[in-house]
């Protein structure tokens, strides 16, 4: 592409940017911020002038430049933010917080603690790439040529479909439809009847013929009527989100599913550790009504009075949830000499170099070692026997513990293997909903929630009632860990046998105040589930949960949602007439059984693609399946903050199916920029960014006391101004979902769109009920109070360079006021005042030996429902407990790699985050401009390689170690070498945001005139394209198909010097 290249190798040049307002730095914004900035810090102004922590020039929000999501205070200077810290307010920037009582011209004062992300987010504020008007692709897919488009004419052709790119080369006579033509089923009554029924038939409780008899005048809507339990040809609208957070998540939801009626609403989660939190549900769900159902996705170690932790594949000190608040938690009780820690990593992070131990462990190991440490445990005592007994509810009331296992319960043994937990109706002696557990060599029947009468079980036992063979579940596990030998685990994990029993002692020594923490590292692999499972079964051992020092599942938040009693505005329950029922099999198959399905009712095992009945936003499988037309195809793809071409592993396969209009006819993107995946999109629609708009994240339950953050515009945000419904309100992803609902007369949207006298025609309407809700409080009784006059001047204050679009006092009273007449305006200043409803630390201070707020339920050391649950593929059963297996492929057969000898793994540094952070970030970039491909010493060695080499990745799907970028562009994943003794021999360890190839790092035109790309932004590497290709799929990476993430670790590659 011909460029103005003159001054392109000196960054960037802000003449060239000027040539277009479509972008940032061609607004004329971008230099009166600078100008700005520099008042802001002239050291000549005297201290006792400085403004910035006067309560006025202060508004509070929560941070996004990694998901730990932290509290900030944004300083504002002539409408423009000058600086973020952390706020004071929360437990998580400042520990202990101060009083939430605390007035906020005092607090104001206070400055909570943030990490290098947080302070620089500014630079991402302020990025002169940052898109601010709408564009539409005026070349080829990827080939970024664009022109301005307006954001009405957007809409509208996105809407009504035809001949959209008319003018490019190839694309005359192309018709896209538009979204009225794939929103086909309106009616809701309708919508819910075929959602009962086609799930019916999918179960073979209804028969096709049957289903298309009595809906013989509809199977026009739906997107093949031979196979009903697809669903209507609405879910051929697919929405991909990256990160996407509470508030916005369920914004979402409510317009693609019950406004549209789209079945495909997804985030991100299996590329970051989803298995991590499906392991969590699955060991904390609860029996009821006949089923199972999933408990919290998310754990940690109490670390405020931990003792010993064992940490698998995680660096609570550069990532995790998260630096700013982890690595105080840390290091407070490690310098006092109350706590050790153990790091199970194949890398020496920053973590692992503060540790008692580190044990650089085989990519994988980590079951291995876990069950290396079961198994001395076992043999020496080194389990809480008196905790593990208790059956039900009432033994541990007995024993004063809140929780318990169903380490005594009975499993059924089978020919294949551990089955079903024994119920009562199995011997004859009670009901299908009761457990049986041995005492004493009798069966014992029971209820394991009854509080009336106390059963324990026998921990160890097999044999025989009746002609059923039985185990105990504990014995099951038992049996597994020692199938090999301490020795023979520490084989599989490659850590010597007296470090795995040292750390197993330890273990032992601190009981209850021993705990494990896990996160991505150990989870990203084809067995993820398995690892996590195993890990965190050995907090059961040590009978910790619910104890302080042991596993918490924190403090909790108050719910936005309106699902409690006594909140004002139930958002996700009600509040929405006529809405849509969506339903049919997702493109990616996700919470479905294969079993439950027309397709293997047609054509059995193996299925096509997999099928993961046990999670959801199983993100890499998107695009691939809609490549494959599996289960059916796609007409249209939304993407939101998110870049799965750049993110996913072996995600350069996916650029094939985005730029084929057969299989993605048409593509939008709500953006911040043009990304490495947006530059592929037809439209790309500007999203505000994380400090110009609302949200509500959930807190990490690291924080022991209960918080819930409030994100709220800081600033005015930097793109154009639209209408809707009458209305004037910036681009963003909302609007573009506003407009829509507009233009296609969604129901609960518009007037009366929450109901009579209740408008929903802007996000306003939407966020500030939320807050509503947080204000109400989870319990009747539970309110805040009003804001005083005093405050509701300080918030106007804070506000006053906001325009009118973003804040009207009279519009937002109307928005909170409920369907009783009562305004909670006051209150939602309240909180906003605070950045939040935070409780104070002393509720945890002062509850004594256990946690404030308690999980106090039951533990499955044993998960019957995946034990249950069949491969997609072959058609035998998971396991109930963890296991230790190779990498293995769709086929569940072990992959071959070939003659490539080391294994590649990633990790986040402090300095990076998602994509957005480095190198586009000038502040981040300056402390790290590149990553490095590291290596070991030995390694180093024996490839004849030193520090400051250039070597380039290939792998056997991959053999030139290229990113084909299909627009004539090939970029190597290539990097400088950098040798250490702080990584496992024979591992690659390359870390994540670099190697960018859009989001300002390449040359765009747009209307004729060329933005040169800033050559600081093309900086160091992305080794996902190098990673293993699943051998019988052949467009996805390898995959976990419990846990459904996606493999980063499983991948062998070579190096080749350059």
């Amino acid at each position: 592409m011909k460029t103005i290249n003159e001054e392109k190798n000196k960054g960037l040049s802000r003449r060239s940017f000027f040539k277009t307002s479509a972008l940032l730095g061609g607004t004329g914004l971008l230099a009166s911020t600078v100008a700005q900035g520099k008042t802001v810090v002239d050291p000549s102004i005297p201290i006792n002038q400085y403004h910035l922590n006067e309560v006025g020039n202060v508004i509070y929000s929560v941070c996004l430049q990694c998901h730990t999501d932290c509290p900030i205070k944004v300083k504002i200077h002539d409408g423009i933010a000058v600086k973020i810290d952390g706020n004071p307010y929360s437990v998580q920037t400042m520990n202990p917080q101060i009083p939430y009582a605390t007035d906020i011209k005092d607090a104001a004062k206070i400055d909570g603690g943030i990490c290098p992300k947080g302070q620089s987010g500014i630079q991402s504020l302020y990025d002169p790439y940052r898109l601010t008007k709408v564009i539409k692709r005026a070349g080829k897919r990827g080939e970024n040529k664009w022109e301005v488009i307006s954001f009405d004419k957007a809409v509208t052709e996105i809407v009504e479909g035809g001949k959209l790119f008319s003018k490019v080369t190839g694309e005359e006579n192309r018709v896209v439809e538009g979204l009225k033509d794939i929103r086909v089923l309106k009616d809701a009554k309708l919508s819910k009847a075929m959602a009962s029924d086609a799930a019916n038939v999918g179960k073979g409780e209804m028969t096709v013929v049957e289903f298309k008899k009595k809906y013989k005048d509809y199977l026009d809507l739906l997107i093949d009527p031979n196979y009903p339990d697809f669903g209507p040809k609405n879910n051929q609208f697919v929405f991909q989100a990256g990160r996407i957070e509470h508030g916005r998540k369920e914004f979402a939801k409510r317009w693609m599913k019950a406004g549209f009626g789209s079945n495909n609403w997804f985030e991100h989660t299996t590329i970051c550790e989803q298995s991590h939190h499906i392991a969590y549900k699955k060991v904390t769900g609860q029996y009821a009504d006949g089923k199972w159902h999933n408990g919290p996705e998310h754990m940690k170690p109490d670390f405020y009075n931990s003792e010993f932790v064992v940490i698998f594949g995680t660096s609570p000190v550069e990532a995790n949830f998260g630096p700013p608040y982890m690595s105080n938690l840390l290091t407070t009780p490690m310098v006092s000499g109350q706590l050790k820690i153990v790091v199970v990593d194949p890398r020496l992070s920053k973590t692992a170099a503060k540790a008692w131990k580190w044990l650089p462990v085989k990519p994988g190991g980590d079951t291995a070692l876990v069950y290396g440490m079961m198994h001395w445990l076992l043999n020496n005592d080194g389990y809480d026997k008196k905790y593990l007994i208790n059956a039900n509810k009432g033994a541990a009331i007995a024993d004063n513990e809140s929780t318990w296992s169903n380490a005594t319960l009975l499993v059924k043994i089978e020919k294949d293997g551990p089955g079903a937990l024994l119920r009562a109706s199995d011997i004859g002696r009670g009901s299908k909903d009761q457990f049986v557990v041995m005492r004493n060599g009798k069966p014992v029947v029971f209820d394991p929630y009854d509080e009336s009468k106390e059963v324990e079980g026998d921990l160890f036992y097999g044999g025989k009632i009746g002609n059923i063979k039985v185990k105990s579940s504990f014995q099951v596990l038992k049996d597994y860990v020692f199938s090999k030998s301490i020795k023979q685990w520490a084989t599989d994990c490659g850590i010597e046998e007296k470090q795995i029993i040292a750390v197993a002692k330890e273990f032992k020594k601190h009981g209850k105040k021993s705990a494990t923490e896990l996160y991505r590292g150990a989870v990203q692999h084809t067995y993820g589930y398995y690892n996590a499972q195993a890990i965190i079964t050995l907090n059961l051992f040590a009978g910790n949960p619910d104890w302080k020092g042991g596993l918490s599942g924190g403090g909790g938040h108050w719910h936005e949602d309106g699902s409690k009693h006594g909140q004002p505005f139930p958002l996700t329950k009600g509040l929405h007439p006529n809405k849509l029922k969506s339903f049919g099999h997702k493109i990616n198959r996700e919470g479905e059984y294969y079993e439950n399905s027309t397709l293997f009712q047609e054509h059995g095992y193996p299925a096509k693609r997999p099928w993961f009945p046990h999670t959801g936003n199983v993100y890499q499988e998107i695009i691939p399946s809609a490549q494959d037309g599996y289960p059916y195809k796609i007409k249209v793809l939304m993407t939101h903050m998110g870049t799965p071409v750049l993110s996913s592993p072996a995600g350069n396969k996916m650029i094939e199916a985005i730029i084929d209009f057969d299989k993605v006819p048409l593509y939008i993107a709500s953006d911040i920029v043009i990304g490495d995946t947006s530059m592929y999109a037809d439209y790309i629609f500007p999203d505000t960014a994380i400090w110009e708009r609302y949200g509500m994240p959930h807190t990490t339950p690291a924080s022991p006391v209960k918080q819930t953050k409030t994100r709220q515009p800081t600033v005015e945000p930097l793109v154009e101004k639209v209408k809707i419904f009458g209305e004037e309100v910036h681009t963003n992803m909302e609007a573009f979902m506003l407009a829509v609902a507009e233009k296609l007369k969604l129901p609960g949207y518009g007037k009366n769109g929450f109901g009579p006298g209740i408008d929903f025609t802007r996000q306003e309407d939407y966020y500030l009920k939320m807050v509503a809700n947080v204000a109400a409080g989870d319990k009747p009784g539970h309110v805040v109070e009003d804001a005083t006059p005093k405050e509701m001047k300080i918030f106007s204050k804070a506000r006053r360079h906001l325009s009118s679009t973003v804040i009207d006092i009279q519009r937002f009273q109307k928005s909170v006021t409920d369907a009783k007449g009562t305004n909670w305006w006051k209150k939602v200043v309240h909180i906003l005042n605070k950045g939040g409803r935070m409780e104070d630390y002393d509720v945890y201070r002062k509850s004594g030996d256990k946690l404030p707020h308690k999980f106090g339920k039951m533990f499955n050391i044993y998960v019957e429902e995946v034990a249950l649950t069949k491969h997609p593929y072959t058609g035998k059963r998971f396991s109930g407990i963890g296991l230790y297996l190779p990498t293995l492929g769709y086929d569940d057969k072990p992959v071959d790699q070939g003659k490539y000898p080391l294994k590649l793994i990633t990790y986040k540094e402090i300095i990076g985050g998602q994509s957005r952070t480095l190198p586009n970030d000038y502040w981040l970039s300056a402390i790290g401009p590149e990553n490095h491909i590291i290596i070991n010493a030995l390694t180093a060695k024996e490839y004849g390689l030193k520090s400051g080499d250039t070597a380039k990745l290939v792998a056997p799907a991959n053999p030139d170690g290229v990113w084909d970028l299909k627009n004539g562009e090939k970029k190597p994943v290539a990097g400088k070498v950098k040798v250490v003794q702080g990584l496992r021999p024979g591992v690659v360890s390359v870390s994540w945001s670099y190697g960018h190839w859009a989001y300002g790092a390449n040359d765009v035109n747009i209307d004729g005139q060329t933005i040169p790309g800033d050559e600081r932004r093309k900086k160091g590497l992305c080794p996902n394209a190098v990673m293993h290709v699943d051998p019988v799929l052949k467009n996805v990476t390898l995959e976990d198909l419990i846990g459904g993430s996606a493999s980063y670790y499983d991948s062998k590659v070579n190096l080749v010097k350059l």
